[in-house]
Formats: C-alpha cells, structure tokens, sequence
C-alpha cells in the first residue's frame, strides 16, 4: 500500500482535536502511523489541540525558511504543519494532520494522493459546543456558524465522520479507517 497523507477536517467545535487525542492514544504503538503537530500562533495553555506554539514572529521566520510544509491562516491565527512530515513520508508512515477546510484544495496541490476525513456534528450541537468551550464571545460563535454553513459541502468530503455522541464511537470509527488506509513503513 503506497505512503498515505490523512488530512482531518471539521468545524471549529466538531470534536477534531477529542478524536485527534483519542486516535493518538489508541494508535501510540503502531509503527505504520505517526500524528503530526500543528504549530500555531496561539498560546500553548489556550485549550484545545497539542500544538507548538509559536509567536507570530517564529512563525514569519519559520515561513520564510521553508519550515512548513503546509500553512495558513485561519480565524487571526496561524497554523502550519512542520516539514518532518515529508521524511515521515518518505519512510512509508502514513501521517494524520489536523487540517483546514478552506486550505484543502491548496494541500492537495502539495500532496495530490491525501485522503479527506471531514468531522460533522449537526449544528445545534456545533453551536452547544462552541457556548460550553467559552473561548468566544456569541458574535464570534456565530461567524463560525455561518462559516461553518458556507464551507458545508463546499470540497470533497472524503470519508465523513459524524461526531454526536459517545467519543469512543466517533474515536473507534476514526482509529479503524486510518488502519485501514495506513501503509506499511519501510526499514530504514
């Protein structure tokens, strides 16, 4: 099976970063599958993902050497996802990273063979959730609800993944998919 790039979407409040925590935990010791970080312009103590935190001076200089091997910008923030990936790559991991759905098509420019898993919840659990996270103000939950509605439907869904109950069963259906398509690594 050839080297495979997973590339998770969702809205802001789907749950990706729970699934993300769920699937790493479940996954820590298998050989074929690494899990990138995201380096983002955003405190390390925000809530949330397992990022890298980065000013948005390190950020600029990592960008400018050609650190990342994908970025973008998101909400007033800045996120990318290291050049590491590339050798993981290289070696016949296959690698999941926490993605954007409106930078999808410029990533699949980078990696024409990266397969889609998009996270959906229905919206009033989407709008439930971003309330109870507390990290914004209800302006700012509702422009994440219309981007939400304006970005549904908008790419390749990809294998979709509904997350409206129980993590373990959003978290087992994710852990069996990326197994599924996971290459094997070469010995190296």
């Amino acid at each position: 099976m050839q080297t495979r790039l997973i590339y998770l979407v969702g809205s802001s409040g789907s749950g990706k970063d729970s699934l993300l925590r769920y699937a790493r935990a479940k996954l820590a010791d298998h050989p074929g599958v690494v899990f990138a970080h995201r380096y983002i312009t955003r405190p390390h103590d925000a809530g949330g993902e397992n990022h890298v935190a980065l000013t948005e001076a390190e950020f600029a200089m990592r960008q400018r050497s050609r650190l990342f091997a994908l970025a973008w910008v998101s909400h007033g923030l800045s996120y990318g996802i290291g050049i590491e990936i590339n050798q993981w790559l290289s070696k016949g991991h296959t690698v999941v990273v926490n993605g954007s759905r409106e930078y999808l098509a410029q990533a699949k420019v980078h990696y024409p063979e990266l397969l889609v898993v998009t996270i959906e919840v229905p919206p009033e659990l989407l709008r439930q959730r971003l309330l109870e996270r507390g990290r914004e103000d209800p302006t700012a939950i509702e422009k994440r609800l219309e981007r939400h509605r304006l970005l549904q439907g908008s790419g390749p869904a990809g294998h979709v993944i509904t997350n409206d109950g129980p993590l373990s069963r959003a978290g087992d259906l994710l852990v069996a998919w990326v197994l599924d398509n996971a290459g094997q690594p070469q010995c190296a």
